[in-house]
């Protein structure tokens, strides 16, 4: 899922020490983000399989709702977040490339593992090579993780996605399905690039008018979400009750292994545990949306069943995890 992030980008003060109306404020928003947009995501997946008929003419607005929720992340930023790149590149570098080996590469040895068909392969494989989403935000911020560095990082591999998204699909579900990935590249400039730097652009300009529209901005995000797991499971209704137990089984390996890799990943490179739970919630969760509009758009709606399960499952055990680790002390304080 691709929410916005209601929580300051800065993770330092707030997530452990809530001693402010506003951090107790911001602590209330985060715990709403992770327990009502999972509910809502999922009765778009409910509505979606129910009446078939009705959301499956949905689907021609994929993409544009999928604009909507990149413009959205675009507003949220601000040059802070990606000045960390320069001033602690070594875990960004850590957190994006484990963001696009660990996953691309997990989700091709679930669908050998799996023997899964050539579709639904595809379709896991694609939701591994998509960018971090947003929603990794909240779920780090809740979990006592480095909020700022989550949002660097879901930052710079969403930038890269029109890159490497396109390229790790052609090498590992270009054995399953044809892929052009060119094509893929320019739809990923259009959906994601290009509404980021406008986001981007308009809080710049109108950073008053941005900040008061900020409260708003994750229900949009999480009602456009909800609508793309609508059509795509309306599209792909009648593969759910052949396919969906399988599905539900890929994606909640493809999830586990990635916060577990994510996690290991950053202990063995010496990062402190702030930043460990941080790329683990980087890695394991993903811009399923994204990856269920592609899959739609360049495989079949058949394909786009993994994404759109995704899109519920990660909200759901981000939220889990969350939970788990706020009992568990922080070694660095």
């Amino acid at each position: 899922m691709s929410t916005i992030d209601p929580v300051p980008a800065g993770g330092d003060e707030g997530p452990d020490r809530p001693t402010t109306a506003t951090s107790a404020a911001e602590e209330r928003s985060g715990r709403i983000a992770v327990t009502v947009f999972p509910l809502l995501i999922i009765a778009g997946g409910v509505l979606g399989f129910a009446l078939p008929g009705v959301f499956g003419t949905l689907e021609p607005a994929i993409n544009p709702l999928l604009g909507i929720i990149m413009f959205g992340m675009g507003l949220t930023l601000t040059p802070p977040d990606f000045a960390m790149v320069v001033a602690r590149p070594l875990p960004v570098l850590i957190g994006v490339v484990g963001q696009f080996v660990i996953m691309p590469v997990v989700g091709w040895l679930i669908a050998q593992a799996l023997g899964l068909d050539p579709a639904l392969a595809a379709g896991v494989i694609l939701v591994g090579c998509a960018p971090g989403g947003t929603a990794s935000n909240v779920v780090t911020y809740l979990a006592k993780g480095d909020t700022a560095l989550s949002v660097t990082m879901t930052s710079v591999s969403t930038l890269l996605a029109p890159l490497l998204t396109p390229l790790l699909t052609l090498w590992l579900a270009g054995q399953y399905l044809p892929v052009d990935a060119a094509s893929m590249a320019l739809t990923i400039v259009q959906i994601v690039l290009v509404p980021v730097a406008l986001g981007l652009v308009v809080r710049l300009l109108l950073p008053q008018a941005v900040r008061r529209a900020l409260p708003v901005l994750p229900w949009i995000s999480v009602a456009a979400i909800a609508l793309v797991v609508a059509a795509v499971v309306a599209g792909s209704a009648d593969a759910i009750v052949a396919a969906g137990l399988l599905v539900l089984v890929a994606v909640v390996l493809h999830n586990g292994f990635g916060y577990l890799l994510g996690y290991g990943l950053a202990a063995l490179t010496g990062r402190p545990e702030r930043a460990r739970r941080t790329v683990a919630i980087e890695v394991g969760m993903q811009n399923s949306g994204l990856a269920a509009g592609l899959a739609a758009q360049y495989f079949s709606p058949f394909a786009a069943l993994p994404g759109a399960v995704f899109s519920v499952w990660h909200n759901v055990s981000g939220a889990i995890l969350a939970a788990i680790l706020r009992r568990r002390a922080v070694e660095d304080d």
